[in-house]
């Protein structure tokens, strides 16, 4: 893995990504502690959480929550939060401008081919159809093909493999590559960009063997300062699940971090765009 090919293929996640859900999260989680007695969620907390399925009301949140309620009940006054709360959520900055443009980029040694995206999310379908139930999130979304749209309870991801296993990841490409004509190579996961904001989304990518960019939220910057190299890498090992052979190395250039989505540099990647 030496050498980086041009990007054919970029591959989104959704959440704190593309949109502004992770202080959406946040708010809900909060509220319902604080109406028990308890603090609000800390981001040295949420940083170990974000991206795990189910870790909103999991082993490691609970361990720390003390709660006076049971998990379902946690779990029901959270879900009537998220309800009143993700039809809020909103594109973040740069990410249509971005979407927009890679419809349109060509890509290849020598941009011969239409620049393909998918999404590769662990939203399950009830929460994705909150999340985007605005008309202009929706259409923001909408840029990416419906078929090319993998979701956290889509059947083709094997369960018990979310991120930061790469399954998601390699089935969003075979959902690609599955449509292209005839005429056109397919698409190898060197050629694919991973966009992710959390840590263990930066893991799946690499371990699926594609290009990174991590774009985290200022608050996990923070978290995980001094640790860049590792994250980039994929190796901080929040969930630990072995075929460490998969995993990068600290500096080997196949992952970058960006502050945000606006301005994204096109030509780094190979990407011809007008």
């Amino acid at each position: 893995m030496s050498t980086k090919p041009p990007i054919r293929a970029c591959l989104f996640d959704m959440d704190g990504l593309l949109l502004n859900t992770e202080d959406l999260y946040t708010l809900c989680s909060s509220t319902v502690l604080l109406r028990h007695g308890r603090p609000p969620l800390p981001w040295s907390l949420k940083a170990k959480m974000m991206g795990v399925p189910g870790s909103s009301n999991g082993d490691l949140f609970h361990a720390w929550a003390q709660l006076p309620i049971s998990r379902e009940q946690f779990a029901a006054e959270q879900r009537e939060q998220q309800e009143q709360h993700f039809p809020e959520c909103r594109p973040l900055p740069g990410v249509e401008k971005l979407l927009a443009t890679l419809r349109t980029a060509k890509s290849g040694t020598d941009g011969r081919y239409p620049m393909q995206m998918a999404l590769a999310t662990s939203s399950e379908t009830y929460n994705f159809n909150l999340k985007t139930s605005n008309p202009t999130t929706r259409a923001v979304l909408d840029l990416i093909e419906l078929r090319h749209r993998v979701l956290g309870d889509d059947p083709r991801v094997p369960k018990g493999r979310g991120k930061p296993s790469p399954d998601i990841y390699l089935v969003a490409l075979q959902a690609i590559n599955d449509t292209l004509p005839s005429d056109v190579p397919q698409i190898t996961p060197a050629e694919c960009l991973v966009f992710e904001d959390s840590v263990i989304g930066v893991e799946a990518g690499r371990r699926a063997g594609m290009q990174v960019v991590w774009v985290p939220h200022a608050e996990i910057a923070a978290q995980y300062h001094g640790q860049e190299s590792e994250v980039l890498a994929g190796r901080i090992g929040l969930v630990p699940i072995g075929d460490e052979e998969q995993l990068g190395q600290p500096g080997d250039g196949w992952a970058q971090q960006l502050p945000s989505l606006e301005n994204f540099p096109y030509a780094r990647y190979g990407m011809f765009v007008s």
